[in-house]
């Protein structure tokens, strides 16, 4: 852990991620599947060197938000608005997944911060498009995943 704030880990989304990591997610894909034999099959599949997918194989990782039992924790900022939760909790219902937990805090300046935590079941929903459903609502502020737990042991 060599980073000043003393994060290990980040989640980030999929546009944010430089196209070299991509080409190792899809060569370990690519190797894991079986659809590659050779380390080598694969970085020239996934259009990327060897050194590049020797350097970040065991770093980077898909977030596979579709298994059964995964709970997703996020956080949004809405605006102090009639209604607005109510709108918020639905887009999440109706993505699928099943509220465990919701904490708004009082509204300061006329924006209240909501952290929820939800589990999806039986590959319904995806937090994917979960944060697409609240991001598109008018008055909700950017929306983050800030934690995943599996309930597979």
């Amino acid at each position: 852990m060599n980073q000043k704030d003393g994060s290990e880990y980040y989640i980030v989304r999929a546009r944010a991620v430089p196209p070299i990591l991509r080409g190792v997610v899809e060569a370990n894909r690519l190797l894991a599947s079986g659809k590659a034999r050779t380390v080598h099959e694969a970085v020239r599949a996934a259009g990327i060197s060897r050194s590049s997918y020797y350097k970040f194989k065991d770093d980077i990782e898909e977030f596979h938000d579709y298994a059964a039992g995964t709970s997703v924790s996020l956080y949004c900022e809405l605006d102090d608005e009639p209604g607005l939760l109510a709108e918020a909790l639905s887009a999440i219902a109706a993505g699928g997944a099943n509220i465990l937990t919701i904490h708004q805090s009082i509204p300061l300046n006329g924006v209240a911060g909501l952290s929820v935590n939800f589990q999806t079941a039986d590959g319904e929903g995806s937090a994917g498009r979960i944060i697409e459903r609240l991001e598109a609502l008018k008055g909700i502020g950017r929306v983050r995943i800030i934690g995943r737990a599996s309930g597979k042991s």
